[in-house]
């Protein structure tokens, strides 16, 4: 199996070339932090990536957590890791330095977890979720709750955890049943929560819940839901863990992958109730755990640039190795040289390129909203934030299923066998899609919430800013095929837009029925915006005689190969798109 590599030349191009990350810094008054810090961070996690945490990936597959008589053991190897990444300061990287974080840019954070991801996605989701309870508690705890938890959040020594999902509760959470009922000073939480990442553990002192629940005067549906932290163990009179809490993990489910995780069982109150803490304001739990949520999505987003890595890093070592035939001077030929794997190769590559250029691009809008000075420039931040969302969350993990799935045919029959290790990716990845809200759910949300309920202006935002890079790319003569390419799918871009808010009006189900495949659409759009963007400046630097000449004529060449391959799929969407809703209603229930 091969072990995994940053792949630093891309990130720290886009990090400086499509990012602006000096700018963006600059524009954060983060004075000290630049480029070269940028570098040296992910040369730093790097080392921890490849060298402690993707030996331990196939470990977590073949060896994953158990439930024992103390609760969950995880995978042998996992604490020391742990313990090695907290020492490091991993854990509170864009953390507030008020609670002991280093206030790195979200967007710096994003390439160092996209390391973490490749690396050992099964490890990784531990930290991800404790990032997520942070960015909940200061945006919604009290100051109390600020003081009792937070550092040891941000630091590490503790991790917390998202209970939302119940067994009659899915992505419905209008029927959530957990119960808190006051009692004192906290609450007494009863309920039992599925699906639960890294629901408990033994690397960590304590395990933070933040779990969602009802009071019981609660009015009906998600405007009666409130958000509590349940700690594993109550804290003493001087914030230490002591006494165990009334919650337990009571089951493992066995999946399908990402065995070195584990996914538990929850029940709380089994002896009476256990203890919890009110976060903010009574019946306002669902937008408070949005925020843990909207920043899962982009993460999950993450994972499938980084499976995605992981898999053609593992399928491009294969290929060169890999001999099959004979020339006539009777040397053996590397699978790599024939013209079909190249194809397969050529897409792993450029869809992987694309999902990295558009996760971080994403990824910085959260700093750009975050530290706009002019209240309207930080709404129109946030605004693209909210649109990118669901095609980070959406896009990157249905195209992690295909690049995945292109790895074991690379591979042939040996991929199909479980000992080479890339089947290891394409299970892992099959989850994506899934959890944090299905595809369908971000299609939803996409053309819902997004596209029609501001009319399309956002959308129209974003295509008047693709059209300028076209126009752009016109004025490069070597570069004029990716303007036209590009122009072209902004064009479909705009028309798929006119044509959902236009059926919507009339066809109750026009924007369910299309909702997927206009996900998909400006998927491959925005993939096929910021790969144009980055041969662009990939150009620019090769004409100055700046950078690594190999490297920028390859971004270059599979740009093109983007454009000419997976950019068309925004023609075919919108194809599929004006079909609209006719054939998917027209059977009854009972054709099917």
């Amino acid at each position: 199996m091969t072990e995994y590599v940053h792949p630093y030349r891309d990130a720290e191009f886009l990090l400086s070339e499509i990012v602006d990350f000096d700018g963006l810094c600059v524009s954060a008054s983060l004075e000290d932090i630049n480029t070269e810090l940028a570098s040296v961070v992910l040369n730093e996690a790097g080392k921890l990536g490849s060298e402690v945490l993707s030996p331990l990936n196939v470990v977590g597959d073949t060896k994953g957590a158990k439930l024992e008589e103390h609760g969950v053991a995880e995978t042998e190897g996992f604490s020391e890791a742990y313990q090695q990444f907290i020492e490091n300061g991993w854990g509170g990287l864009t953390a507030n330095e008020e609670f002991g974080g280093q206030n790195l840019p979200n967007v710096l954070g994003t390439a160092v977890d996209e390391i973490w991801h490749s690396a050992n996605m099964a490890f990784a989701l531990c930290p991800m979720l404790t990032k997520g309870a942070i960015e909940a508690l200061t945006h919604h705890g009290s100051d109390e709750l600020k003081t009792q938890y937070l550092e040891k959040l941000v630091t590490g020594e503790w991790t917390g955890t998202m209970n939302l999902t119940e067994p009659d509760a899915g992505s419905d959470l209008a029927a959530i049943k957990s119960k808190a009922i006051p009692e004192g000073n906290h609450y007494l939480i009863t309920g039992q929560k599925i699906f639960i990442t890294w629901g408990d553990h033994q690397m960590t002192d304590n395990v933070v819940h933040l779990v969602l629940a009802r009071l019981p005067d609660a009015p009906a549906g998600v405007k009666g839901i409130s958000l509590f932290i349940v700690p594993k163990f109550k804290l003493d009179d001087q914030g230490n863990p002591a006494e165990l809490n009334d919650v337990s993990c009571v089951s493992l489910e066995h999946k399908l992958g990402i065995h070195g995780s584990p996914t538990c069982v929850m029940s709380f109150g089994d002896n009476g109730g256990a203890e919890g803490y009110l976060v903010g304001e009574e019946h306002k739990g669902l937008p408070y755990m949005f925020t843990m949520m909207n920043h899962a999505r982009q993460t999950v987003g993450l994972q499938g640039l980084s499976i995605s890595e992981r898999s053609y890093q593992q399928t491009v070592e294969y290929a060169k190795d890999r001999l099959q035939g004979t020339r006539k001077d009777g040397s053996r030929i590397p699978i790599i040289e024939f013209p079909d794997v190249r194809r397969m190769l050529m897409q792993m590559k450029a869809s992987t390129e694309a999902m990295r250029a558009f996760a971080y691009v994403a990824a910085a809008e959260i700093d750009h909203a975050n530290n706009a000075s002019d209240p309207s420039k930080a709404a129109q931040h946030h605004a693209r934030l909210e649109l990118y969302t669901p095609i980070v969350k959406g896009w990157l993990t249905e195209l992690a299923q295909e690049v995945t799935y292109l790895g074991i045919q690379v591979h042939g029959g040996m991929g199909y066998v479980e000992e080479t290790g890339v089947a290891q990716h394409y299970r892992d990845a099959r989850i994506l899609t899934i959890y944090e809200g299905t595809t369908g759910i971000q299609a939803l949300d996409l053309a819902g919430r997004k596209t029609l309920l501001n009319k399309g202006e956002h959308l129209a935002s974003l295509l008047d800013e693709m059209e300028l890079v076209a126009n752009e790319l016109n004025d490069q003569d070597s570069l004029k095929d990716l303007s036209v390419a590009l122009k072209t799918a902004v064009a479909t871009g705009r028309a798929a837009r006119a044509w959902l808010l236009e059926n919507a009006e009339t066809d109750k189900t026009a924007a369910g029925s299309v909702a997927y495949h206009f996900l998909m659409l400006f998927g491959f759009l925005c993939g096929g915006w910021t790969m144009a963007k980055s041969a662009s400046k990939a150009k620019a630097l090769l004409e100055k005689g700046e950078g690594d000449a190999e490297f920028l004529n390859a971004k270059i060449i599979t740009a093109q190969f983007y454009c000419e391959h997976l950019l068309p799929r925004v023609h075919s969407s919108f194809e599929t798109i004006k079909a609209g809703s006719t054939s998917i209603m027209a059977l009854n229930t009972e054709q099917f």
